[in-house]
């Protein structure tokens, strides 16, 4: 039997490798600029023609290559970072695995100037599909001028499931950003099809944050710095009253590098659990300085996951310094009462007691007067400048009668049209709305719907509820042409950086087409002047904001866009903006009205997302827990 082994050409195993290294043209921007900043460049400029498949150039002041550099530079494993493994562990530049310029050079057309600082004259390289055609010198300034061409020529696939322009440059200037945040000292300028994106000059971090992001995203900032022998943390994090539903910006950096790290992430969130809902996050601009041989860099050809050697130490050095830095900056209850002595008042709809909360309102129970007091304003209120042993409190119980309760989902039956029919009703034991009429529904913690059945009990959560039954019928009705369109009194304002932009104008006619009506202004403002009539109460840029990180993130994910992807983005977006809040008390009707309207659903059992809406639990279970 003869020898089946052998080995593969280089411009073979380039390609195999810039499956990982060059996944898109943002991987080659991202590359190339670390190579760069590696070079001391002080100065990047990069240009790019049709999202970066026609031409990505980058333009750099730093050192340059010389003629016999150049030319080896393109060879695999070819670095000037390291030149033994024990130099992994003491890495200070952005790249070190000598695969990228050979994985570009692989996939593209290369034409490559450069020149030594102290020079006369540089050198010119073309390279096509790892084979070198010409190299001569040439006069160009100090530095290296770096053109990507007509990238994936060779690999018809991967060129031809590259994304539209809109969603490539997104990613481009994604990539852009994060580059940007971790070398402030770095002038740095995005140009696309002649028109100028970004240009940054040499600023502070808190500065560059604002020219990316706005100097409404700066000016809420907080810095943060604590220094031990472990690590070093500096950086910002945002006023929790700026917390974002979507799209909130979180970066980490680790001595100059940018990282992905879900452990620190979840120490973050953990300083802000008593500030902040569930629903909504905080921005974040954290960078560590370690020791370098304390991390380990080296795990993926991307360079974004990093093993720390003292990670659970980091961990709690971490939170310490959010946490001291959220005090000193008076973030959180500030005034203690003695709960003890305060009063006890029954929770809407439910049986129990809260506690009325302390004037920080950092930690407290759910409060249902804050909820009433958000509202008409119809409630009678206790007159608490009495003494507590003489203090009038007659009539106090006409304030738990559905009359009292004020509604904040007016037209509640016109929100919820009876889509569906009776005989759809299959959910464990309710077979027809008489069966499902007969039940004893009660609202907890403002967040739950609990009813019981023959079989047991039924817990349903309200907002996932509605936010599935509006789906239903904004999915129906958006290709029918949409809404009408409400004119907002006063004009809500939106600020979106420029990936956010790019999205926006590639689904802008879809978004009109829905009912909103916008004006787009100067560094990514954009008015409001309109939204659609189902969300009425609100100015719409949460659901604006909603579409926007979807189809980014649904892109990301490698899906395509299409119209009738797009038309169920649109859908749960307006569905998560109408639905109604956590918090908010149902009357009795309402709460009737709203099972009634899951439960026609074919599918009610989940959003459209994939959340739970029901959880059953049979008597058997029941009954086994309290033997």
């Amino acid at each position: 039997m003869s020898d089946i082994i052998r080995l593969l050409p280089d411009s073979v195993a380039n390609q195999i490798a810039a499956g990982e290294v060059i996944q898109r043209p943002a991987s080659v921007v991202k590359e190339l600029v670390e190579n760069a900043v590696d070079a001391g460049a002080t100065t990047i400029d990069i240009v790019l023609k049709d999202a970066g498949r026609t031409l990505i150039q980058v333009i750099d002041n730093g050192t340059g290559m010389s003629a016999t550099d150049a030319r080896l530079a393109f060879e695999r494993h070819s670095t000037s970072k390291i030149k033994e493994a024990s130099d992994l562990f003491a890495l200070h530049t952005m790249g070190f695995r000598g695969e990228a310029l050979a994985s570009i050079a692989a996939v593209a057309q290369l034409d490559v100037r450069t020149m030594l600082h102290g020079e006369s004259l540089g050198t010119r390289l073309v390279i096509a599909g790892s084979h070198v055609e010409s190299q001569m010198p040439d006069v160009c300034r100090p530095g290296t001028n770096m053109m990507i061409k007509n990238l994936f020529f060779n690999v018809p696939a991967r060129r031809k499931f590259l994304k539209k322009d809109s969603v490539e440059l997104s990613n481009i200037v994604h990539e852009f950003e994060r580059l940007a945040l971790v070398n402030p000292d770095v002038e740095l300028s995005l140009t696309h099809n002649d028109t100028l994106i970004h240009r940054l000059g040499k600023v502070p971090l808190k500065q560059r944050i604002g020219d990316l992001f706005g100097r409404q995203v700066e000016n809420q900032l907080i810095p943060v710095e604590t220094s031990t022998s472990i690590v070093k943390i500096k950086g910002f994090v945002g006023h929790p009253s700026n917390a974002r539903r979507r799209n909130a910006l979180q970066y980490f950096f680790v001595n100059g590098r940018n990282m992905r790290h879900p452990y620190f992430h979840k120490a973050v969130m953990t300083c802000y659990e008593p500030l902040i809902s569930t629903e909504v996050q905080p921005n974040y601009f954290l960078s560590f300085e370690v020791d370098p041989a304390a991390i380990d860099v080296n795990i993926h050809p991307t360079k974004n996951e990093i093993k720390f050697e003292n990670e659970q130490q980091i961990w709690q050095i971490l939170i310490a310094a959010v946490k001291e830095t959220l005090g000193r900056f008076n973030i959180g209850p500030a005034i203690e009462f003695n709960l003890a002595d305060s009063p006890e008042i029954p929770a809407m709809g439910v049986g129990k007691k809260v506690s009325m909360p302390s004037a920080g309102g950092g930690a407290s129970s759910y409060n249902p007067f804050n909820e009433m007091s958000q509202s008409a304003g119809n409630y009678r209120s206790f007159d608490w400048t009495k003494d507590s042993a003489t203090r009038d409190t007659k009539g106090w119980e006409t304030l738990y009668t559905p009359s009292a309760i004020p509604s904040e989902i007016s037209e509640f039956d016109q929100m919820i049209p009876e889509w569906g029919s009776s005989d759809q009703l299959k959910i464990e034991g309710l077979s027809d709305k008489s069966a499902m009429a007969s039940m004893a529904n009660l609202q907890a913690g403002g967040r739950y719907v609990i009813s019981y059945t023959r079989e047991g009990l039924t817990i349903v959560d309200q907002h996932r509820a509605h936010l599935k039954v509006l789906y239903e019928g904004y999915v129906n009705q958006i290709p029918d042409g949409g809404f009408p369109t409400q004119t907002l009194m006063f004009p809500a304002s939106v600020q979106l950086d420029a990936s956010q932009s790019i999205i926006l104008d590639s689904i802008i006619d879809s978004v009109e087409t829905l009912g909103f009506r916008l004006k787009s202004g100067e560094g990514g403002h954009w008015d409001i002047d309109g939204v659609p009539s189902v969300l009425k109460g609100t100015d719409g840029s949460e659901a604006l904001l909603d579409m926007i990180q979807q189809v980014i993130e649904g892109t990301n994910g490698g899906d395509e866009v299409t119209a009738d992807r797009l038309t169920r983005i649109l859908a749960i977006s307006l569905a998560r903006c109408a639905a109604i809040r956590y918090g908010q008390i149902l009357s009795v009707e309402e709460t009737e009205h709203l099972l009634s309207s899951l439960f026609a659903l074919c599918d009610p059992q989940y959003t459209p997302d994939g959340k739970k809406i029901i959880l059953s639990i049979p008597f058997e279970e029941i009954e086994r827990r309290l033997a």
